[in-house]
């Protein structure tokens, strides 16, 4: 049984429900332009869970399943249809044993023009496609890309390609054992970038720990997480053309969530609906925002929560929240 609880607020709508007795998750609607988007009483489920950290969702429309990245199994899990779950690839991200330590597998997944998986390879530092199709999934890769000047990245974490087969990148230090201090750390600034589909690349600003990244609809704003506590914000770019963005400007502050109780998490993974609202993990779980920045909803799961995906017609969320594997259904 679902326990529901309403309250109206002023110029505003807040729609709670707690949806499991077991799992303190909620859906708070803060403005009515959200009941566009989600019901109040959608349910939130459980499809995953066991996991050691989910990131990097991804829903594949031909064969209608869900693949994510548990980076520290350096493993890609498949979700199908029927909830069935299976070993996608192993290893996903490092492919040199135990000797380095936390063994991170790849993070974001992504599919490029030509129907091949893209990931995110931690591990190995760099940005890589799998040889082979997604029907004989081997954990043969190709890399992208793997340094800025001659120097490896630190570990890439999301991306996201435009219509023409560009690649905007984040590189934070998050697969590196040691994080900034790691003595194998070559770069000294964690950077934004963009894989031209030339092939050059073209580092687009440094931040603290850039780690989501979407563009919207008609690839003229760049969004970009930072999941630094500290400054824990979104920023928005104007792209001016292809690899060059300018009028940095903040889209979002959260730093002031950081540390309260119910609050867990930070600005991290993000995925652009076509309405042009954007679906941002952050604090407390998932955060919708209009194109202007204001939160019209929130999705709290109680969980550190990393990334999100929609299904092709975007009638599902799903999210990768810690150890669980969670899907929300949408309008």
């Amino acid at each position: 049984m679902f326990k529901k609880e309403f309250c109206f607020l002023i110029l505003s709508f807040l729609f709670v429900i707690r949806c499991s007795p077991q799992h303190n998750f909620k859906i708070e609607i803060l403005d009515a332009a959200a009941l566009e988007l989600i019901d109040p009483n959608a349910k939130i489920k459980v499809i995953g869970e066991g996991f050691k950290w989910t990131e990097g969702t991804l829903y594949i429309e031909v064969g209608d399943y869900l693949l994510f990245s548990d980076i520290p199994n350096n493993t890609v899990f498949k979700i199908d249809g029927e909830g069935n779950l299976s070993t996608f690839l192993k290893p996903s991200g490092y492919l040199g044993g135990k000797e380095y330590g936390k063994e991170p597998g790849s993070n974001g997944l992504l599919l490029n023009q030509n129907n091949e998986l893209v990931l995110m390879q931690h591990g190995e530092r760099r940005v890589a496609k799998m040889k082979t199709s997604l029907n004989d999934p081997k954990p043969e890769y190709e890399a992208l890309v793997d340094n800025f000047e001659g120097k490896r990245f630190n570990s890439p974490n999301d991306g996201v390609f435009d219509k023409a087969g560009n690649l905007y990148f984040t590189d934070p230090p998050y697969g590196l054992p040691k994080q900034m201090e790691d003595p194998n750390k070559e770069l000294d600034f964690q950077g934004v970038y963009c894989l031209k589909n030339s092939g050059a690349l073209v580092l687009l600003d440094k931040l603290t720990r850039p780690n989501g990244i979407a563009l919207s609809p008609d690839e003229t704003k760049l969004y970009v997480a930072v999941s630094d506590p500290e400054h824990a914000v979104w920023y928005q770019y104007d792209v001016t053309e292809i690899g060059k963005v300018e009028n940095k400007r903040l889209f979002y502050d959260a730093t002031h969530l950081i540390g309260h109780q119910g609050q867990q998490g930070l600005p991290d993974g993000m995925k652009m609906h076509s309405s042009g609202n954007l679906f941002a993990t952050g604090p407390a779980g998932l955060f919708i925002f209009n194109p202007n920045g204001k939160p019209i909803a929130r999705i709290h799961t109680g969980q550190a929560t990393a990334n999100c995906a929609f299904s092709a017609d975007e009638k599902r969320l799903f999210l990768a929240a810690d150890d669980y594997v969670l899907e929300v259904a949408l309008k």
